[in-house]
């Protein structure tokens, strides 16, 4: 996946480890000769920078790493904001953004986990002619990082909205801007490299793919989904994540994926569904209950699960509700629609839907 569009992804804003273009738009604005209209309306980003470099002078060239170091470093930009002729601290609100993003500025630049399985993967570090335009595509960032990256991804190249004014923000955008144009004109050039050594022609991923991925390239991701037949056939092993579900059956909703299971096997057994017919119901519960436990046996599980479940199941006997299977069907699609635009995450790997409690849950078997 290329464009996941994360919930709660922390702005690229490289204040841990400036680069040359941002250093130098920062250090030529003077805080203390700004007339107070300009002083108030100055980038808080600019201002974050010019007190972390202050007390980095201070603190042997280390950010701040801690609550109360962070907690220092908010006190001394409160101290900079301006006071009046009678000594009160006048309202600038470009200091109060900045105090508040202390905290999610100063989160340190690295590549996240997830690329860098993609960056350990045979895919990106053994290309061919056969080889996909995301495995060049990520091999080609992935020697970004190792070279002119040092240790980091290319720069996003997009800033948060902000207090301030039209031409200092303007000017602040495009610095970032021009730093991720850099990185992504030499990612490509590493594109045409690989491409070249593998002997395949540039026509197959274009300039906008590049700029694309590479603004994307903190969210990049491959989700490995096993096949039904893989997860009917997997070993106790597999069922890790569900164990933790069935620790309490009564508070989760993994005990539903253990009853379906269940249900599939008294089928396989009986040739129909547990309950299905009227006068079987009560006959049916331990038939289901046995076939439940064999299942729990072969998977290393001893849940205590509650008669109640098997019940329940029973008197379901194999039915479908509209509303739950016009549910079901949209959910379907809508994970169609996000493989074949490679936008958003793909659930991984089985959805479990609880439409008695409006829940919902996701188990990697």
């Amino acid at each position: 996946m290329v464009e996941s569009h994360p919930d709660s992804a922390h702005e690229d804003l490289r204040l841990d480890r400036p680069f040359p273009g941002l250093m130098s738009f920062c250090d030529s604005l003077d805080l203390d000769s700004m007339s107070k209209k300009d002083h108030s309306h100055t980038p808080w980003l600019v201002i974050l920078y010019k007190y972390l470099m202050d007390w980095k002078k201070q603190h042997n060239n280390e950010a701040p790493k801690n609550y109360k170091e962070k907690n220092q470093l908010k006190e001394m930009i409160r101290q900079g904001v301006r006071k009046n002729e009678e000594g009160v601290p006048e309202e600038e609100e470009n200091f109060d953004e900045a105090i508040r993003f202390v905290n999610p500025s100063l989160v340190p630049t690295r590549v996240p986990d997830t690329v860098q399985e993609l960056f350990n993967d045979d895919c990106c570090n053994n290309l061919n002619q056969d080889s996909k335009p995301f495995w060049i595509l990520t091999r080609a960032v992935k020697q970004f990082v190792q070279n002119e990256g040092q240790g980091a991804l290319p720069v996003r190249g997009s800033i948060p909205d902000m207090t301030a004014d039209s031409e200092r923000y303007i000017q602040l955008q495009n610095v970032y801007k021009e730093q991720a144009n850099q990185d992504i004109a030499t990612v490509t050039a590493y594109v045409h490299h690989i491409l070249q050594t593998i002997g395949k022609t540039h026509d197959g991923i274009t300039e906008t793919d590049i700029k694309n991925f590479c603004r994307n390239a903190s969210f990049l991701r491959r989700i490995r989904c096993n096949s039904l037949a893989e997860e009917y056939t997997a070993g106790g092993a597999a069922f890790s994540e569900l164990a933790m579900q069935l620790e309490d059956p009564d508070e989760g909703e993994g005990i539903h994926y253990v009853m379906l299971r269940a249900v599939n096997r008294f089928h396989e057994e009986y040739s129909r569904y547990p309950g299905c017919y009227e006068d079987s119901m009560e006959a049916d519960v331990p038939k289901l209950k046995t076939c439940m436990s064999k299942l729990l046996q072969e998977w290393g599980l001893n849940p205590n699960i509650r008669d109640d479940y098997a019940i329940e199941y029973c008197r379901w006997g194999g039915s479908e509700l509209h509303s739950v299977a016009a549910y079901m069907g949209g959910a379907a699609a809508q994970e169609v629609i996000k493989i074949l635009t490679s936008q958003f995450v793909p659930i991984n790997n089985t959805f479990l839907y609880n439409a008695i409690k409006q829940t919902s849950l996701t188990l990697q078997l």
